[in-house]
C-alpha cells in the first residue's frame, strides 16, 4: 500500500515531522534498518529515553511510524504506506554528515552485538522446566 493522495492536514504533519532534526534522524535510521527498539535509538543517537519516546510518539501520531510489541520490547518501523514517500525525501539527505554518522554508529554497535535488537533476535529460547 502507498499514499496516493493525502490531505493538507497530513502534509502539515509530514512537514512538521521533517522540520525537526531529531525526528529526521530517527526516520532515517528506521528507513535504513527496517525497525529498531527505543533503547537502540537512544544508544545510537545519544538521546534520553524521554526524548526518544516523545519523538517516536510524535512520529506515530503523524502517521509515519508504527510499532509492534515483542515481550517487553517495542519495535518501531516506518509504516508501509509512507515508505516510498519517506524514501524519496530522506534520499535527498542521504549524504548528510550527521545521518551518515548515525548509521555508522548503528553498524558499529550492531557488529559488536551491543544493541538490544541483536540480542533479542539471536537469543535462544530455553524450554520451560
Amino acid at each position: 500500500m502507498r499514499i496516493k493522495h493525502f490531505s493538507v492536514a497530513f502534509g502539515q504533519q509530514l512537514f512538521k515531522a521533517l522540520g525537526d532534526e531529531s525526528r529526521v534522524r530517527i526516520l532515517h535510521l528506521l528507513w535504513r534498518n527496517q525497525e529498531m527498539v527505543v533503547g537502540d535509538l537512544e544508544q545510537v543517537l545519544d538521546f534520553t529515553q524521554t526524548k526518544t519516546s516523545r519523538q517516536l510518539t510524535y512520529l506515530k501520531n503523524a502517521g509515519l511510524v508504527g510499532f509492534r510489541r515483542l515481550d517487553n520490547w517495542m519495535f518501531y518501523f516506518l509504516k508501509e504506506e509512507t515508505i516510498e514517500l519517506l524514501q524519496q525525501l530522506l534520499g535527498y539527505m542521504e549524504r548528510d554528515p550527521q545521518l551518515l554518522r548515525d548509521q555508522q554508529v548503528y553498524q558499529t554497535l550492531w557488529s559488536n552485538r551491543e544493541l538490544a535488537a541483536y540480542k533479542i533476535q539471536n537469543r535462544r529460547w530455553l524450554p520451560e522446566s
